[in-house]
């Protein structure tokens, strides 16, 4: 299974878009967005893409109950400090913004999820912590240049995908 992973975004749905579709285009066919989406238009975004989608607030989405209902209407599964994608064998990718740390914590140490992804730092990283893998894809917006990441679960790889 191929999940494309996106964050940061703050409302720049152009730049959501290009990820939406660069990740589809490598074969995901899962989109998960780890926080701080920064408008409905960025949940239209999600919604359209040929995709299942997840998203999660972050600390910049100051209305996470409107972002919750325009979720809704959009198709977007939405959390509004974690949400969980099934992946294959019973097993599950736990999705959380993490700017509140007690809760990323709490995911890792469950042992419950294979991987957990966040966002925040704006920074990509992808390492083991136990036998669970934390994945950041890095941000879409105020980076200096956007990025996303592609988990491949059934090769157990991440590819960070950075925008030229």
């Amino acid at each position: 299974m191929k999940i494309g992973i996106v964050s940061d975004s703050h409302g720049n749905a152009p730049a959501l878009r290009w990820a939406v579709d660069e990740l589809l285009r490598r074969g995901a066919t899962v989109i998960v967005h780890c926080g701080d989406l920064g408008s409905g238009e960025c949940l239209d975004v999600l919604g359209a893409a040929a995709a299942d989608a997840y998203a999660v607030a972050g600390n910049m989405d100051f209305s996470p109950r409107s972002l919750e209902d325009h979720a809704g209407q959009c198709g977007v599964r939405f959390g509004r400090d974690s949400v969980v994608v099934l992946l294959d064998q019973g097993r599950y990718l736990a999705v959380t913004h993490g700017n509140k740390p007690q809760i990323l914590q709490g995911l890792i140490d469950s042992g419950d999820y294979p991987y957990v992804c966040c966002g925040h730092t704006h920074e990509p990283a992808d390492q083991r912590v136990g036998g669970v893998r934390v994945i950041n894809p890095g941000a879409l917006d105020r980076s200096g240049r956007p990025s996303a990441a592609l988990l491949d679960t059934a090769a157990d790889t991440v590819e960070h995908v950075r925008r030229d």
